[in-house]
């Protein structure tokens, strides 16, 4: 569908490419060895833990526009990614989606994201996040109740399914910074993390 001229954009319009743009907010788990129906159920936790609405294969049409499809490793065949629009803590509605990774060691990684450009037309301090000045320690401000929610999210897919490790942040997935092993009583600090321990699951969050 499209925007009416002056109208604000909507960060949940599916079809307003710049929506997908600007890099992704993360929240990375390590679910562990190569397993389809494990990771099934860790997508099924992620898609009730973050409460996110719909699960579709398009990014370039609009939800009504296309099939619900079950959030399932099977569904991705063809897909590297689902799509779908999830609530912020503050109530706003934005487009999110999520990519499954399996790597050549037979590690499986489900990495649900919130896309910077939609999150920075829900609130203005994200700005050009995280270059220059809307970077570093300031940006703590809007990020600590993104990075508390996705903590909460973790938590709860923890409890479903468990999980070797939980890394929140900006494109935090692959980041070399947090590539295993670590320092995990040390961690970098401009990322938040969830450690399981036989009490369940320690948060750490960013300091940076």
């Amino acid at each position: 569908m499209a925007r009416l001229t002056g109208a604000p954009p909507d960060p949940a319009a599916f079809t307003d490419a710049e929506n997908w743009t600007g890099g992704f907010y993360e929240l990375a788990i390590e679910v562990g060895d190569a397993d389809d129906e494990r990771l099934d159920r860790a997508l099924g936790a992620l898609w009730r833990a973050a409460g996110i609405r719909g699960c579709h294969l398009d990014p370039d049409r609009e939800p009504d526009e296309t099939i619900v499809v079950p959030p399932a490793w099977s569904s991705m065949v063809g897909s590297d990614h689902l799509y779908g629009r999830v609530d912020l803590p503050g109530g706003a509605r934005i487009v999110c989606g999520v990519f499954v990774t399996r790597e050549d060691q037979g590690t499986d990684w489900v990495d649900f994201y919130v896309p910077t450009t939609a999150l920075a037309r829900v609130d203005a301090r994200v700005g050009g996040f995280p270059f220059s000045d809307d970077g570093g320690s300031r940006s703590l401000d809007w990020r600590r109740p993104i990075d508390d929610w996705l903590a909460a999210v973790g938590a709860e897919m923890y409890d479903d399914v468990g999980f070797r490790l939980g890394l929140i942040g900006f494109e935090v997935f692959g980041d070399p910074d947090v590539e295993e092993p670590f320092d995990r009583a040390d961690p970098p600090p401009c990322f938040g993390y969830l450690f399981p321990e036989p009490a369940g699951v320690r948060y750490v969050p960013a300091t940076r």
